[in-house]
């Protein structure tokens, strides 16, 4: 069995709420290149099957990365991600606060590489994403001088 951090043992879990706000969706926006109007204009929302404006899926996928990299690798480890596959199952509307969750399903017998179930759920423990995640864990990083 690999030497990892007991935070990726199975079973193991770990979250992290945060509220998407106007700003987080406008900020990204702009980031991402991604302006399309569901995002960020109010009226052409209005007339979609969401009635109203939708965050980016893709803020959810970074939820996943911050609790990954952040919450369960902490300063332990290094997490490079070796694939993700997600699933969105409702809107997320502005506003709405999010709880990223990564269980660990599996640790491979040979090396540091762990599966995890992923999911998303906002205020009222609805779910709006699931899937799985594949890291390799580097749980000794190299100190590079400069």
């Amino acid at each position: 069995m690999p030497n990892i951090p007991s935070n990726f043992t199975l079973g193991s879990s770990a979250s992290v709420t945060r509220t998407i706000t106007d700003e987080t969706v406008r900020e990204f926006a702009i980031l991402s290149g991604d302006t399309q109007p569901l995002h960020l204009d109010d009226t052409y929302a209005a007339q979609t099957r969401f009635e109203k404006r939708i965050a980016h899926g893709a803020l959810l996928v970074g939820m996943v990365s911050a609790v990954l990299g952040v919450k369960m690798a902490g300063q332990e480890a290094t997490i490079i991600f070796l694939g993700l596959n997600t699933n969105f199952t409702n809107p997320v509307y502005i506003d709405d606060k999010i709880t990223a969750t990564c269980t660990v399903t599996s640790v491979r017998e040979d090396k540091p590489i762990v599966k995890l179930a992923v999911s998303c759920t906002n205020q009222t423990n609805t779910e709006v994403m699931n899937g799985e995640a594949a890291v390799y864990i580097d749980p000794y990083p190299i100190a590079h001088s400069p």
